[in-house]
């Protein structure tokens, strides 16, 4: 069954409105060097990471310059999920693995698919997404799925399929690369970093569904479950 992340929460109603439609994970943006409407500060992350309720999986998405900024951030916020953009090479990745209590999971350029083979072995999932000029995700661009599930199945870790996703595609996606999980952040909003819980709701439902037709060997392109919009 995949996985669904919501990315980019930065206020208690979006993060229950999170919880609600059923996804896993929800995602906070700290102390990152890009122009995002989705960040917040460190002690603002560990507040909303700290009122996320048990079930739900919290990450930690941030871009540090060193080893010892991505283990003081952990350390600060305590996510379940330390998420880091970055040109981190395995031995650092291994380093900050061994130092937090969280799960750290590498985001790697889809354009650049022997990083996730080199970062695999150092990380608990690769996070795939459509990555600019500074090492930053949340693009709002797709990319090639073919070229990802071909990455997936060579890989040893889960791979977290991201990059331009919405309610309208991401079934698609699902059948397209079969990732361990999928992740949204504009993909879901009305306005920047604010999320509208419909576009959250259906969303979860149509990536959930997607995964379910999977499971049971019904990706024919037959009809989804009434009220999942294709």
């Amino acid at each position: 069954m995949v996985r669904v992340k919501i990315c980019g929460v930065t206020n208690e109603s979006d993060l229950r409105a999170v919880d609600t439609a059923g996804a896993d994970a929800v995602g906070v943006i700290a102390d990152v060097p890009v122009d995002t409407p989705r960040e917040v500060s460190l002690d603002e992350a560990r507040d909303l990471v700290g009122a996320a309720p048990p079930f739900l999986t919290t990450t930690l998405v941030t871009m540090p310059d060193t080893v010892a900024d991505a283990v003081d951030a952990a350390v600060r916020v305590e996510p379940d999920v330390l998420q880091l953009h970055g040109d981190f090479d395995p031995e650092e990745l291994d380093a900050i693995r061994t130092d937090v209590a969280a799960d750290l999971v590498a985001v790697v350029d889809a354009a650049d698919p022997e990083r996730a083979r080199t970062v695999a072995p150092a990380v608990d999932a690769v996070l795939v997404d459509s990555v600019d000029e500074s090492g930053a995700g949340g693009t709002g661009e797709t990319h090639d799925w073919a070229a990802t599930a071909e990455v997936a199945a060579t890989l040893d870790a889960p791979v977290i399929l991201a990059g331009g996703l919405s309610p309208e595609n991401v079934a698609e996606a699902v059948d397209a690369v079969d990732p361990y999980a999928v992740d949204v952040a504009s993909g879901v909003e009305r306005a920047g970093g604010r999320k509208d819980p419909d576009a959250v709701r259906a969303f979860v439902a149509n990536a959930l569904g997607a995964g379910a037709e999977r499971e049971d060997g019904n990706g024919d392109g037959q009809p989804r479950a009434e009220g999942v919009s294709p």
